[in-house]
């Protein structure tokens, strides 16, 4: 027997697709971003794949929608602590477009850049297989421009600031090149259930 009042508040069980440190966010999607929004027109966009490949490759709008299709479904992981569970994407494989490119094998990174001028440095080894995606659809509908809309790359399993807005260009190094977080003290990888939010952790 319990005597009222000090039983206490039910224990409610955290869900467990949230990793460390992070919180449900639900319907809500937060915008932040580094830079101004742009306002880029899909007719004139265009991403490259260069660097250490073996085909150089630029893929307009209506050449990527020529693409196989590909989708995400899953959560997304910001490391300003939220998370969006349970969310939804539709655009290209980053494997499909390597596939044209050939990645030479001293290729080890990528260097992702954004119509901004933003950039962000990968592991080549976290947008392969089956890991990355250029997404142009949100649950359903166009990606919306303060989402990175025409177009932006989506790597779920890192925190978000991997998965940079009005991509442009992937670029393949034989090193690391830290992006523009990473200059400026957050982690080179950044992975959530590792809380590797800052250089150290």
């Amino acid at each position: 027997m319990a005597t009222r009042g000090f039983t206490g508040r039910a224990h409610r069980t955290r869900d467990p697709r949230l990793p460390p440190g992070q919180y449900d966010v639900g319907a809500d999607w937060p915008v932040l971003t580094a830079e101004s929004t742009p306002r880029p027109d899909p007719d004139r966009w265009q991403v490259t794949v260069d660097g250490l490949v073996d085909n150089p490759h630029t893929w307009t709008w209506q050449d990527l929608h020529a693409l196989p299709p590909s989708t995400y479904e899953g959560d997304i992981h910001c490391v300003t602590t939220w998370s969006k569970l349970g969310t939804s994407f539709a655009g290209v494989s980053v494997d499909t477009l390597l596939d044209v490119a050939r990645p030479q094998a001293q290729a080890g990174y990528v260097l992702v850049t954004s119509t901004t001028g933003y950039t962000t440095n990968l592991p080549l080894a976290h947008i392969t297989n089956g890991q990355a995606w250029l997404a142009w659809m949100h649950e359903g509908k166009p990606l919306p421009r303060e989402h990175g809309g025409p177009v932006r790359l989506l790597v779920p399993h890192l925190y978000f600031w991997k998965s940079a807005k009005w991509v442009t260009r992937l670029t393949l190094l034989d090193h690391d090149q830290p992006g523009f977080w990473e200059r400026n003290g957050y982690h080179d990888l950044g992975d959530p259930w590792l809380e590797q939010r800052y250089q150290g952790d």
